[in-house]
């Protein structure tokens, strides 16, 4: 990655206004808390999505693998607009934007609800999705402006506790709607989930602001929005005969493209819109590039259990949903354990024995048949959702590490652009590897043997985020989780 400018002075913080003790203690779970149960709503549509596809792709008369791009469009528009988040932060002030995404976030997924073809319900999810960059960002910021780094661990785990409530409950609830009721309400919901937030973060949550904040890279803006749009958009086709492949490929040089003037572009811009010098952080590097071959993975997988368990296996909606939404119970159950965890090992032995149990657990979702006990499938996906979210947890802590507070909010906003980024590669390869099996196969349409090997190669994929994690020093993190406080005497 290059380097940009540091020359400028940094844009000056806002002195936090003082609090007594009590109160201090309270936002320290109240405040991450609430934060978090706005997100839910990202999290639970997510999920409800992935699992009614299948029943909406049969009322839209479409194709279930070419539905997936409502939910590669959606990652796309966050992608695009996830840069310009932390600037928005910056001069309004995080808890307006915070609000204003929640509004707007609502807003769309009523016109999702009342969509009436495939097209119809893109247009709409580019709107949530432009919504869903301002949030969880944003959010995020909130916290590392407020949180010292030795309690930071912790309040990311209160952050995504009720954030995780979304897959547990998305799955059944998905699976009972689009069973019993009709799949538009899986949009509906998140109407009073985004009322109730907006009335708690304006009554709780501190507005964050920074003085003085650098003026919008607009050229930066437009080069990293064509490009990532061209990359994601490319994903999404390649292999799957939507587009002639000469377009397919033009997509892919023009992303591309793009990106490489962004670089150029920000060696000679002091306040370039993504702060790429982030990279020569070892810490954030190995968890945002190491980190992304495992996002490729949670980024496909609810898109590819979907497929196996309901079009593979035969199963409805309903029965799926309640099957997988033990993954994300696993997750939730982690969240309490993992700030001992890092404190007593560290994040580089975490990260590198728990990436070889998390890829293999990927792996084993390719040995699930139609014959397989439910309790079997169950267990191994709480198991799978446990150690994946320990992951996860690691590597949202480590990013962290060694950035500096004038810093954070371009932390934050190439955090999570990342993360959107990596997962919209992840459904748009799981669909592209299901398609090229289905065609070896010689089969018109998917059967569970044509999705199983996805997995397979899905979850070797993970063991590429290896190489970063080994080189990390022993003590890498360790004032995020008091680890050095605990080794001096």
């Amino acid at each position: 990655m290059s380097e940009i400018s540091t020359t400028d002075s940094p844009p000056e913080v806002a002195p936090a206004q003082p609090v007594d003790k009590s109160t201090a203690a309270t936002r320290g779970w109240l405040v991450p808390a609430i934060i978090g149960s706005a997100l839910m709503m990202q999290t639970l549509n997510a999920t409800v999505l992935s699992n009614a596809l299948p029943t909406m792709a049969r009322e839209l008369g479409e194709d279930p693998l070419r539905l997936n791009l409502a939910i590669t469009m959606y990652l796309l528009a966050a992608a695009v607009f996830l840069p310009i988040s932390g600037w928005a932060a910056d001069k309004f002030g995080a808890r307006r934007i915070f609000m204003a995404a929640m509004v707007l976030y609502a807003l769309s997924s009523a016109a999702c609800g009342f969509a009436n073809s495939l097209t119809e319900l893109v247009v709409a999810r580019l709107f949530q999705g432009a919504a869903g960059a301002m949030m969880a960002p944003v959010g995020r910021l909130v916290l590392l402006r407020t949180t010292p780094k030795n309690e930071l661990v912790g309040a990311m785990s209160v952050l995504t506790m009720p954030a995780l409530l979304g897959p547990v409950l998305g799955p059944p609830v998905g699976g009972f709607v689009v069973t019993f009721w009709d799949w538009r309400w899986i949009f509906f919901i998140n109407l009073p989930i985004a009322a109730i937030g907006v009335l708690l973060v304006a009554r709780f949550v501190p507005n964050v602001a920074v003085q003085n904040a650098p003026r919008l890279d607009w050229l930066g803006m437009i080069l990293t929005g064509f490009g990532l749009a061209g990359v994601i958009f490319g994903f999404e086709n390649l292999g799957r005969d939507i587009l002639p492949f000469p377009l397919v490929l033009a997509l892919f040089l023009g992303g591309f493209a793009a990106l490489g003037l962004y670089a150029w572009h920000a060696r000679r811009t002091p306040h370039a819109i993504l702060d790429l010098s982030l990279f020569r952080l070892q810490t954030f590097q190995a968890a945002i590039v190491g980190g992304a071959f495992m996002r490729i993975a949670m980024g496909a997988t609810p898109f590819m259990l979907a497929m196996l368990l309901q079009i593979g296996f035969g199963m409805t909606a309903l029965q799926a949903g309640l099957l997988t939404f033990v993954s994300a119970a696993g997750a939730l159950i982690m969240k309490t354990t993992a700030p001992p965890i890092l404190r007593r090992f560290g994040f580089r032995q975490v990260l590198v024995v728990n990436a070889v149990i998390t890829g293999l657990f990927f792996m084993a979702y390719a040995l699930f048949k139609p014959t397989t006990p439910h309790w079997i499938i169950m267990v191994v996906l709480l198991a799978g959702g446990f150690f994946r979210s320990l992951q996860f947890t690691s590597l949202n802590g480590l990013a962290y590490a060694d950035i500096e507070q004038d810093r954070m909010s371009r932390a934050s906003t190439m955090s999570s652009m990342a993360q959107q980024l990596v997962q919209s590669i992840g459904i748009g390869l799981a669909a592209m590897l299901i398609h090229l099996f289905t065609r070896l196969a010689g089969q018109a349409e998917l059967t569970a043997a044509t999705v199983s090997p996805a997995f397979l190669v899905i979850g070797a994929l993970t063991f590429v985020s290896l190489f970063f994690y080994v080189r990390l020093p022993d003590d890498a993190g360790d004032e995020m989780n008091s680890r050095g406080r605990m080794a001096r005497p």
